[in-house]
């Protein structure tokens, strides 16, 4: 795929985009699913080798959270979106219409369906590449956020030091069991600040944390990404 920069062959490479609604509007063809798990374990294992090797003093507890951040819904989507992704996954008629083809679960999930898809066509040093090509600025971003890597708690020390009042998350959930969006809205004092979505409310949640503190931090999240 060129915009991934490896050649995945197309019968895998058309698996790796199609989405599970699809799938179940075309009679129950295979869906993206096992990739994204394989996928899953690749990024994983590529970004915490990484990371091992780049901060050899930094503990545990740290390189776990840097991980986190790094392989989050949210940094997925991101990579996603630069890359346009969205359009060329194969949706179902209803994700279509509720804009599918840009939430955060749908492009995080693709992303790693297709990295998945990069280690069954190339093998594991062409994925480990493409992970650290697609993931390493944000790997940057991280390590210059610095408390930005629990985003959470991040705007709570925020929220305090500013007195801008209560924290809030309001959470609403959408779609069956089988495949549940949820979509947060943090407010501040009263005031709304970041959304985010993910499948599950704990997801959701610090995708609208990570979102409230760039709005908070211009100048700091305009610094990481320079």
């Amino acid at each position: 795929m060129k915009r991934l920069g490896v050649d995945i062959d197309s019968e895998t490479l058309r698996l790796a985009l199609t989405h599970r609604s699809y799938a179940y509007e075309h009679g129950g063809i295979p869906t993206n699913e096992r990739l994204e798990f394989l996928g899953d374990s690749v990024l994983g294992f590529s970004v915490t080798e990484y990371l091992y090797a780049r901060y050899p003093d930094l503990p545990e507890g740290d390189l776990a959270k840097r991980r986190a951040a790094v392989v989050s819904t949210r940094a997925l989507a991101r990579v996603a979106r630069e890359l346009s992704l969205g359009q060329f996954v194969y949706l179902g008629q209803g994700e279509k219409l509720t804009n599918g083809a840009d939430k955060s679960s749908i492009l995080a999930d693709t992303t790693e369906a297709l990295i998945g898809a990069t280690f069954l066509s190339q093998g594991i040093d062409v994925a480990k590449d493409l992970v650290l090509r697609l993931m390493a600025p944000l790997i940057d971003e991280v390590e210059n956020l610095g408390a930005g890597i629990d985003w959470k708690t991040a705007i709570q020390e925020i929220a305090a030091a500013r007195k801008l009042g209560q924290i809030q998350y309001v959470v609403e959930g959408s779609g069956p069991d089988h495949a549940r969006v949820f979509v947060a809205t943090l407010t501040i004092g009263g005031t709304a600040y970041g959304t985010g979505t993910g499948p599950s409310k704990k997801e959701a949640e610090q995708e609208a944390a990570a979102s409230s503190w760039h709005l908070l931090n211009p100048d700091a999240a305009a610094s990481a990404q320079s």
